[in-house]
């Protein structure tokens, strides 16, 4: 067997560091436009320069090799400082600013920061004033003017200045952290999923090849950046040379204004995004080639205006913090007559599988956990050897997610794992219950899940969200469940709601919606044991 250690000269030649896709690009193409944030326009020269001196900034405040903070949302800033925080070795740490003040300080001091990048008006706060002042390390402000500034707190443009614009002489191994990224928290505490340059540039490479990206693309920014999906597409997006328009937030308006401005052939949304979107309908999408969503199924009614009016090219893409997107694509109007709870194929750098409790492969037909294996892997949770020594049983990564083969290679997403609902020795997917209560024109959410019940043990329920103006009551949706499902299907109790409680990304937090109704339930159902 022939053995090669590397040396470091071959270490510096096999780089792979996150920092370099814009550094690259910008050789490439010096004067395209790299980022767009409202007046803001940066050319791949600018982009590169600035995060450039950033970084040296970092490696003068806090050396390489420390967690750096994020409070912001999407800005030009941003991805400025992030990739300067790739130049320079650090590792990124993203935190979702629509956290409460608690949880946002757990996920900064269990990821041990040792600097803070926050937008300025997040961090004047009173709360998250609080937090950095407890939290005590050096803060950088973005989208921030020279009197914002206090003392210790410099913006981002003091930071860059007068540091050098060339890339920082820093040794990065593919396989040192690059980033940590905390779980939505759709089950309670976060934890951080640690990946390497190399895992999130073998997502960037394999969206690349799959889907056909290239320099002449402009990518939509409206998803937040501190979420996995947006970032990859944006890391994406600059590996490629590509041009990406950032937005603060969904504003129907504004978002169908800035689509036919910029010329969007890129737009990746929440399906409701979608349907609020199209609600004009004057609204086109001539420049569009690739209509994509994410998060949740997109109603089979929804589909055919996409089509119509934006592109034919319509794909549903999913992934996972843990395993960097994307992992799989489906096209529904390439396979009529499947539902939409399919999630398709592999990308090219992913290899997915359905796999039973003791580790056998199982075929077509047969249902088991998701499990996948590929470069984009996470290195594991951060401080929690037990959590990913579970996830990476028998050398594939554990989804959590039910899934199995259906015709033509294609794989069906059944549930969550833990929200698949055991009622009365059957098996009920909420995901399933939920689509149907979706195709049901006045609801416009629902989420489902299993409560304790005296005679079924769990009883499936659901909750319920109506379209503004609709009028439709429990009886009326009952009985549409009950020409869709199985008797054992149909939901023993249906209630509305004003709001479902959802993370950043749109997906219904189950355990708080089992939290807050069990005792509902239980009242419900008094007296019906037996």
């Amino acid at each position: 067997m022939i053995h090669m250690p590397p040396t470091d000269a071959l270490r510096r030649i096999r780089r792979v560091a996150l920092g370099d896709l814009v550094h690259r690009s910008a050789l490439k193409f010096p004067g395209r436009t790299a980022v767009v944030d409202g007046d803001v326009r940066l050319s791949y020269a600018e982009f590169d320069a600035r995060s450039s001196r950033f970084a040296h900034h970092l490696l003068a405040a806090v050396g390489t090799g420390r967690q750096i903070g994020m409070l912001c949302a999407n800005s030009a800033d941003m991805v400025v400082a992030y990739n300067g925080i790739h130049k320079s070795g650090n590792v990124w740490v993203p935190v979702n600013i629509r956290l409460d003040a608690g949880a946002i300080e757990y996920i900064l001091r269990h990821a041990e920061v040792s600097a803070i990048v926050a937008d300025a008006a997040f961090a004047a706060t009173p709360a998250i004033a609080a937090v950095l002042a407890r939290l005590a390390v050096p803060v950088v402000l973005t989208l921030a003017d020279a009197g914002a500034a206090g003392a210790g707190a410099p913006t981002l443009a003091q930071a860059e200045s007068g540091q050098p614009g060339q890339l920082p002489d820093v040794a990065i191994d593919g396989e040192q952290p690059a980033l940590i990224m905390y779980t939505s928290g759709t089950t309670g505490d976060p934890k951080g999923a640690v990946h390497s340059h190399a895992s999130v540039a073998a997502s960037v490479m394999g969206n690349m090849a799959g889907f056909g990206f290239d320099e002449t693309d402009v990518f939509s920014g409206v998803l937040p950046l501190f979420h996995c999906a947006q970032h990859c597409l944006v890391a994406t997006a600059h590996a490629a040379g590509a041009c990406v328009v950032l937005l603060r937030g969904f504003v129907p308006d504004e978002v169908r204004a800035s689509i036919v401005r910029e010329g969007y052939t890129l737009f990746t949304g929440l399906p409701m995004m979608y349907a609020a979107l199209l609600a004009d309908p004057a609204f086109r999408a001539p420049s569009m080639r690739l209509a994509m969503y994410a998060m949740a199924p997109i109603p089979g009614p929804l589909i055919r205006p996409i089509a119509e009016r934006l592109t034919g090219n319509v794909m549903l893409a999913s992934g996972q913090t843990e395993m960097y997107p994307g992992t799989m694509t489906f096209r529904p109007l390439a396979h009529p007559g499947l539902d939409a709870n399919y999630w398709g194929a592999s990308l090219p750098h992913v290899e997915t599988a359905v796999m039973d409790d003791e580790g056998r492969l199982l075929g077509e037909g047969q249902p088991g956990e998701i499990v996948h294996r590929g470069a984009n892997a996470m290195l594991g949770y951060f401080k929690d050897p037990e959590a990913t020594a579970a996830a990476q049983r028998f050398g594939w990564h554990h989804t959590g997610d039910l899934g199995m083969w259906g015709p033509g290679g294609q794989l069906m997403f059944l549930d969550r794992k833990k929200d698949m609902i055991k009622t009365g020795g059957e098996n009920v997917a909420s995901v399933k219950v939920e689509a149907v209560l979706l195709a049901h024109p006045a609801v416009a959410g629902a989420g489902v899940v299993g409560l304790p019940h005296p005679r079924w043990i769990e009883a499936v329920c659901a909750f319920v969200v109506k379209k503004p103006g609709a009028e439709v009551d429990e009886a009326a949706l009952e009985a549409h469940c009950r020409a869709r499902l199985g008797g054992f299907e149909v939901p023993k109790l249906i209630r509305f709601v004003d709001a479902l409680p959802a993370t950043s990304t749109g997906k219904v937090q189950k355990h708080l919606l089992r939290k807050e109704f069990e005792r509902l339930a239980q009242e419900a159902w008094a007296g019906e044991a037996g």
